[in-house]
């Protein structure tokens, strides 16, 4: 039960399905849903690793100590950590779909709502790092609509590029104020032709707080200022929600000192801190939940992502000491 045999031969592999058939072959008493979630064991604790990535896998480069690649860690490494445990009464191991990107936490939601379980700890992150508070997310897409045109002779027609532009300008400079909530823009979309006006420009956006009602609010504000754009540029403007995640505390005082205990086994001390993650869908669901972050290393969500291979013995170790001190194991 080698947590880095497995990461070698997790990491090349890219998509859940392919991770899915992996982990499954691997898990005695292994069973699948419609999703592509793969869980084996029965317990009131629920073990989550996902096995979604952000970037497409590569097989990783060593370089010194280090192992290069998008999505060697996150969450290759916590997948390995996780598949390298033994059976132990009352635990359930459970690898996830939809953790990143727009999979709005579909996996971990629905084995939740599933297992009922009494505790749940996503497998997920950088070692000494504890996450005990979920940042809500909303993340949605925006279109703006006009009725193209010739370049030349439709001069001074509606614009969707600059209603989108102006939408995005006036966004950050809001978000620049806002201390303890984030917005991110990407995927960006607009025209075919230099010389044709666009009948429709988009992006996808999305917006995170560390409480509740502040990220309702910037919502809000966010979409006023959007629908303020496309009056100005004479767009219509199309907003479409495609993900929400739950914000605020996720972990009991019982879970945070579990968590003291498991890096002092290690010897470390608990970074306590805020993140998104699968223990998200816990909260949902009033069940206390935490995160575990089970390896060492850095650059996640890009090409050069890398872990210290060796540093998922520590978060096994880490892991098992966590299961002992909440009685199980």
């Amino acid at each position: 039960m080698d947590p880095v045999r497995f990461l070698l031969e997790l990491a090349p592999l890219a998509g859940e399905e392919a991770r899915g058939d992996y982990v499954g072959s691997r898990l005695l008493g292994a069973r699948r849903d419609g999703l592509g979630n793969v869980w084996a064991g029965e317990g009131r604790v629920l073990l989550l690793a996902h096995l979604d990535t952000v970037l497409p896998p590569a097989p990783p480069r060593r370089v010194g100590e280090r192992l290069y690649g998008p999505g060697v860690g996150d969450n290759t490494g916590g997948v390995a950590v996780l598949l390298s445990l033994p059976e132990i009464p009352g635990v359930v191991r459970g690898f996830t779909v939809g953790e990143e990107g727009l999979g709005n936490l579909k996996g971990a939601r629905a084995l939740v709502a599933a297992l009922s379980p009494q505790v749940v700890v996503a497998v997920d992150g950088y070692l000494p790092g504890v996450v005990d508070r979920a940042v809500g997310s909303v993340r949605f897409r925006v279109r703006f609509l006009g009725p193209g045109g010739h370049a030349w002779g439709d001069r001074g027609s509606p614009n969707p590029v600059f209603a989108l532009a102006e939408g995005l300008s006036s966004l950050h400079a809001l978000f620049r104020q806002e201390g303890g909530a984030s917005l991110n823009a990407s995927a960006l979309q607009g025209g075919q032709a230099v010389n044709a006006i666009p009948k429709e420009a988009s992006a996808l956006l999305e917006i995170r707080a560390l409480e509740a009602s502040r990220l309702a609010s910037l919502f809000a504000r966010a979409r006023e200022v959007l629908e303020a754009a496309a009056q100005e540029h004479r767009v219509e403007l199309d907003l479409e929600v495609l993900g929400e995640r739950p914000a605020g505390l996720t972990a009991s005082e019982a879970l945070r000192e579990a968590a003291r205990r498991a890096l002092a086994a290690v010897g470390e001390k608990p970074l306590f801190q805020a993140g998104s993650t699968d223990a998200a869908a816990a909260l949902e669901r009033g069940v206390p939940a935490l995160a575990l972050g089970v390896y060492r290393g850095g650059g996640a969500h890009t090409e050069e992502e890398w872990v210290l291979p060796q540093s998922l013995w520590e978060g096994r170790k880490a892991l098992l000491s966590f299961l002992w001190a909440l009685g199980v194991g």
